[in-house]
Parts: structure tokens; sequence; C-alpha cells
């Protein structure tokens, strides 16, 4: 196995505090519920169970099928981990882009993995789970590891000529298929952590809060060959929406998506051309079954060690992602493709089972984990338990969600999605609708039609009524942008 090593935080006062709450549910006879927490990056709901039948996604498939699948759940902003983490919406300024973080931008939040410390918890940070990779590090983690791997950058690749071109623009592939095994690359070697972690955390009896941050499908696409084997070049097509006229869209609803154009025999401006965007749709997919291929390990020394009885897991997609959708690469923006992303949660003795259609938000995500252990809400959070609807119970869920990326702030519910900008002083800059009975691709803006004009006033009340109270807070500026991406230790 090839586990290397990890960094170890502990506060005196937190051992203490875990030890008088341990010793205390001794005596009631209580046993602490632990929590599983599985983050894919950049993963969008082209997955099997989400009716995606052409992905080979067995484990994740298997796990919808054990939990509850939430079919219309959204991130609150396309970055990972800041709201999600902290509980907080996005506001004005708050969680603004790829540089967010709760230590600046909400100092003082108490984090998910933080609560859960604070509460006896030993809680496990293994790769990249917060984006930030020093973000509320010391005060929410009691360990934090990372992987190690032959690249001198977070990039993991493997062959030769990648690697020495890795740090320069227009040098490396966008993707790597070499025939290895799955603890060559990153997630392979996190599995195996995961997995000794599990064992350990087994016989120490300590409940545990274990985050788990499966890099893939993020880019650069690099996976194992049999897990490009999985999808015949033959089969695959681009999104109906890859030809796209933009007519009638406001320009802010698009961007150069410069992520991807760091990569070899990608344009520096251009539209991606079709055969390009082929190969990496077929790179994209392999690299979410080798996702799920991880999940599947994982889940069955879960099994394996008697914990799945008393382990609520969370599975989801930090973000979408587009494909070539609307012409557009990459995540950040206001599209449904970019913002809707898979969320599975079970919950042991959880009498509801597979797909729960309601909308909801990341920011659910908090107060379920604590009403789901039995912990106490904290005051802060601003999202719903959706133990409601995980048990059937809740006849009055909102069924909507409000998201934000930069000046734009959307409205999502089953029927709707609206958008509208504004500059930081709150004027009006542009506005786009969907009406998803017709045009669930989002094909056509009719924000502008006289007989939609009653249902884009109530959308815009309704995101000034959700948006969250500190919405026009202002928070620091970041001092300089954070290097994209999980940073590894360099081997040595």
């Amino acid at each position: 196995m090839n586990i290397n090593r990890f960094s170890l935080f502990i506060v005196p006062s937190l051992l203490c505090g875990h030890a008088n709450v341990m010793h205390a549910q001794a005596e009631k006879g209580e046993q602490k519920k632990n929590v599983l927490f599985l983050i894919m990056d950049d993963m969008r709901t082209e997955l099997n169970c989400y009716g995606a039948k052409y992905m080979k996604t067995p484990n994740m498939d298997a796990l919808a099928s054990q939990g509850v699948m939430f079919e219309n759940a959204y991130c609150n902003v396309p970055v990972s981990g800041a709201s999600l983490f902290s509980g907080l919406r996005p506001g004005q300024t708050r969680f603004w882009d790829v540089n967010a973080e709760i230590d600046r931008e909400a100092p003082g939040t108490v984090t998910l993995p933080q609560y859960f410390r604070e509460n006896g918890y030993v809680t496990i940070s293994n790769s990249k789970v917060i984006h930030g990779k020093n973000d509320a590090k010391e005060r929410s983690w009691t360990e934090v590891w990372m992987p190690e791997g032959k690249s001198e950058t977070w990039r993991d690749y493997l062959g030769d000529e990648n690697l020495s071109v890795e740090k320069q623009r227009g040098g490396p592939e966008p993707f790597e298929c070499l025939d290895v095994a799955d603890n060559a690359y990153f997630d392979g070697k996190t599995a195996d952590k995961t997995m000794e972690d599990l064992r350990r955390l087994k016989k120490s009896g300590q409940p545990f809060f274990l985050a788990v941050g499966i890099l893939k499908p993020h880019l650069p696409f690099n996976a194992p060959k049999k897990y490009w084997d999985l999808y015949d070049p033959k089969q695959i097509r681009v999104p109906e929406t890859f030809d796209f006229n933009r007519e009638g869209f406001p320009d802010m609803a698009f961007h150069a998506y410069n992520e991807i154009r760091y990569y070899k025999n990608i344009p520096a401006k251009s539209d991606i051309p079709k055969e390009e965007a082929l190969k990496l749709i077929r790179g994209y997919r392999a690299c979410v079954s080798y996702a799920d291929a991880q999940v599947g390990k994982i889940m069955a020394e879960l099994k394996k060690l008697g914990l799945d009885k008393n382990t609520v897991v969370v599975l989801l997609g930090d973000h979408g992602w587009s494909l070539g959708d609307h012409n557009q690469w990459c995540k950040h923006s206001n599209f449904n493709i970019v913002n809707n992303a898979p969320l599975i949660i079970k919950v042991p003795g959880n009498q509801k089972k597979g797909a729960e259609p309601k909308v909801v938000e990341f920011v659910d995500v908090y107060p379920t984990l604590c009403e789901a252990v039995g912990l106490p809400v904290p005051h802060h959070t601003e999202g719903e338990s959706m133990m409601k609807l995980m048990t059937g119970e809740d006849k009055s869920w909102k069924d909507c969600a409000i998201i934000k990326w930069h000046s734009g702030v959307t409205y999502f519910d089953r029927d709707y999605g609206y958008t509208q900008w504004n500059d930081k002083a709150g004027n009006f800059q542009g506005h786009m609708l969907f009406l998803y009975r017709n045009d669930h691709l989002e094909t056509k803006n009719v924000a502008d039609a006289p007989e939609n004009k009653e249902i884009v006033a109530h959308l815009q009340k309704e995101i000034g009524a959700r948006r969250g109270k500190d919405f026009m807070k202002q928070v620091p500026k970041a001092d300089k942008p954070e290097r994209k991406g999980v940073q590894p230790h360099k081997r040595k």
C-alpha cells in the first residue's frame, strides 16, 4: 500500500472536551454517528443514477439506491468549499471567486468540521477538501493529509512527456491515459489512505468526521487506461448546445474558460474544435469512472469494518462543469449545468431511499449533518436541514436555490432559472430567464418577453428575500491569487 506521511494538529482543550463528551455518552450507553464526507471535484450530474445510462458509475449508483439522491441539488457558488463548509451564503463580495477564504471573508465562523471537532469528533481531511489549502485549517482538522506524486504541481502527471512541460502554458496535455494501477495517481492513493484511516478509527472507537477529496474529474483528465477503455470513442457525441447561438444573451453570461486554455492543443482564444472536444469528453468520463471506483473501495471497507451501520455518508460534487455546453467549458457561470451537482446522503436507519426531486442547496448540508448525528444546529448557518425531506415528513420545503457567481445571482427551481447581474452598488446590468417546461437545456433567454414580466418581477423579489441577510456586506479582498487546485507534498 502506497501511503504517504500526514501532518497532525491536536488542540489540548479539544482533547479534554472530547474525553468529557465521550465519558458522558458512555454513561448514557450512546454511540455517536460518524460522518464520511466524499467530495468530488468538478463532477456534474452526468452519472448513471442521474439518468446518463451510458456512464459506468456502479458504486455511486449503489450508494444512490441505499440513501437519498437529490436530483436537483445546487451549489451556492461554483467554487470549492467556502460556502459549503461555513454554512454561509455567498454575498456581493463574500466568496466572490476561486480565491474565496472563510478566514478572511467570514472570520470567526465555526466551520462544519470545526463544529464536529468541538463536539468530540476526530476530524480528518484527506487530499483537497476546502479549496484554500490553509483556510481554517488548524481549527477545523485533527489531521490533514495530502497525496504525493511525481508532479511538481497539483496536476498529477505520470508520463515523462507531460512531466517535462507541466509548468509551461500550452505544454502538457489536458488528459493522460496510461496503463497503471489506480494508486499510481492521487485519487487511488487517497482511497488507500482513507481505508487505512477507517481501520485505525474502528480500533480507536472514536467518533469521526472523515472528509475525502476525490480530485477527479478535475482537469487534467488523467486516469488509468482501463477507465478510458470503458468508453468507445465512436459512441461519444458533443452536447446538443455545442454550436450555440448567443443572440439574445447578455455578454456576462459567458466567459473565456481560461482554465482549460492552459493545456496543449487548446486554442488560446477561439472555440475548441469538435475533434478535440470529443477527446476531452471521453477523458472526463474516464475520470468519473475512476473516481467511482475509489468510492467503491472506500464504501466496501466501511461495510467490511461494520462502520456502515453507524456512519452517515455524504457524496457530492462541489459544482457542475460545462463540457462544451453552450459552447462553454469549465465552471464559473450561472448556467444550470455548472451549478446543479450530485448530492447523495445515506443515514443509517433512515427508511426513505432513492430519488428526491425537490430543490436543495449545499448551504443545507451543514445543518443536515448536525441533525443527522444529533447535534444542535449552530445559529450562524443559513441553510435548512434536509432531514425533513429525507424522512418524507416535510410538506413546505422551500424547493428553490440561490446561487451566485461574480455579479450574477441566480434563482433555480423546477420551473425556472433566472439570473440577474448587478454592479457592486446594486444597479441592474442584465438578466436571463429560462422556462424549463419547454427549454430544459437553457437555449432561449425569455427574460424580456412581455408575457414574462410578472414572472421576472416575482423571481427578482425571491432573490432579494433569499440571497442572505449579509449579501451586501463588504469583505476584504485577497492579497494575491491562490494557485488553483490541490497542492501536493513534493517527493524528496
